[in-house]
């Protein structure tokens, strides 16, 4: 059905109701009832308000106070704007956790000015596809809200283990950008000015106060995820209607409207996988594809290689949201019978599938960026081709140091 184009909600319940239908047990009324059980989640609450959040701050100037901050901080190197542009993500990602809200807001004002002093367009659209991945790895994170709740696992553990990962990509793309402005001759864009960056940094501290309410929140135990992303949205409002007073009546309502109808699209998918995913725990497809890879090998290093394909390939072809809700029931039991921990499975599940953001056929941020960029889909996938290399050396380095990832969350909560 996904094949067809049938939306991926859609395809989910129907097949889901088509094999009840065959199958005569359990009533078709049950579709409804797990769709329902699976939307009926406290943590989940914290997905509209991380859009909302999200939504809110590139509505209200936000970001491009957080892009001239970071201008000020990290221009002054070679290919300098390049080294913007990710450090402007990782500032962000502390803030929306998700990719497309970076690539189409962030990304919007970030390939413009890199476009404004003359770097090529194809590198513009490469360093703000790659770096918008990090949004979901550094907490607060959207994808990893959802492989929490599908999992059980802690959604705080979650967002402590996602820091180190998200860091490491941020550094891994600047030596990429490093060694393509050394090869170009890419210069600085603005020598560095203490009294510069000190006016920026104003400009911006109210803006860089919302990742650390957030994050420092969860961490510190003051609230969970889900009160956080509430504690975004309040923060984002007073600061868009009352300090910057970029935000009025008509922008708060078009958000809001944009906010439902995202998250509509998010929980319909979510719900429509939970049939899916019981379907497949109680005809025990779980155990025989655990069966099937352990046949293959009962060694966890190849195993783990197996799932990043696995990952990487769907990755290409469907939806971060759907795709977590539909495999964690079947991959999840492998890796905990391999003794791997859900904590760092979920966190390389997530980073495959930021990867395949940026991969056709779907490569959601791909689409984004062309629309942004005025650029051919094609050209858009060419560009961004190389920064996949960092991104895949990354990847391999947390599949098999599990160190890099469990070590803040073991810091903090164990």
């Amino acid at each position: 059905m996904i094949a067809f184009g049938v939306p991926v909600a859609i395809a989910l319940t129907g097949s889901s109701a088509i094999f009840i239908l065959a199958n005569g047990t359990p009533p078709p009324v049950v579709v409804a009832h797990r769709m329902i059980n699976g939307v009926d989640s406290f943590p989940l609450l914290a997905v509209p308000f991380f859009i909302l959040a999200g939504n809110l701050m590139n509505t209200s100037g936000i970001t491009a106070r957080i892009f001239s901050f970071a201008l000020a901080l990290v221009g002054w190197m070679r290919g300098g704007l390049g080294h913007v542009n990710i450090g402007a993500s990782v500032i962000f990602a502390g803030m929306s956790g998700a990719a497309v809200a970076d690539a189409g807001g962030l990304g919007a004002i970030e390939i413009k000015a890199m476009r404004d002093a003359n770097y090529p367009p194809g590198f513009a659209v490469g360093v703000t596809a790659a770096s918008s991945t990090i949004g979901p790895i550094i907490p607060p994170s959207l994808p990893m809200v959802i492989y929490g709740v599908v999992a059980g696992a802690s959604i705080g553990q979650l967002f402590a283990a996602g820091f180190v990962p998200g860091l490491m990509m941020a550094a891994a793309l600047m030596l990429m950008v490093a060694w393509y402005a050394r090869r170009e001759g890419y210069p600085a864009d603005q020598p560095f000015h203490l009294p510069t960056l000190w006016t920026a940094f104003r400009r911006a501290f109210l803006s860089l106060l919302t990742p650390a309410i957030i994050v420092g929140g969860i961490l510190s135990g003051a609230f969970t995820p889900t009160e956080a992303a509430v504690a975004a949205c309040a923060w984002a409002l007073v600061l868009g209607l009352l300090v910057y007073r970029t935000l009025t009546w008509k922008r708060f309502v078009r958000v809001s409207f944009d906010t439902i109808e995202t998250t509509a699209v998010v929980l319909f998918v979510v719900g429509a996988a939970s049939i899916f995913a019981w379907l497949l725990t109680s005809n025990r497809v779980p155990e025989h594809f655990a069966a099937t890879l352990l046949s293959i090998s009962d060694r966890p290093w190849v195993i783990l290689l197996l799932m990043n394909l696995i990952l990487l390939i769907v990755g290409c072809f469907m939806e971060t949201i759907a795709a977590i809700t539909i495999l964690v029931p079947v991959l999840l039991p492998v890796a905990v019978t391999l003794g791997i921990d859900p904590v760092h499975f979920g966190v390389i599940m997530v980073l495959n599938l930021m990867i395949g953001l940026l991969t056709p056929p779907v490569g959601m941020v791909l689409y984004v960026l062309a629309r942004v960029a005025k650029m051919p889909f094609e050209e858009c996938v060419v560009a961004t081709a190389p920064f996949l290399i960092p991104l895949g050396v990354v990847l391999l380095l947390i599949t098999f140091i599990p160190g890099l990832t469990l070590w803040l969350p073991t810091l903090i909560y164990r």
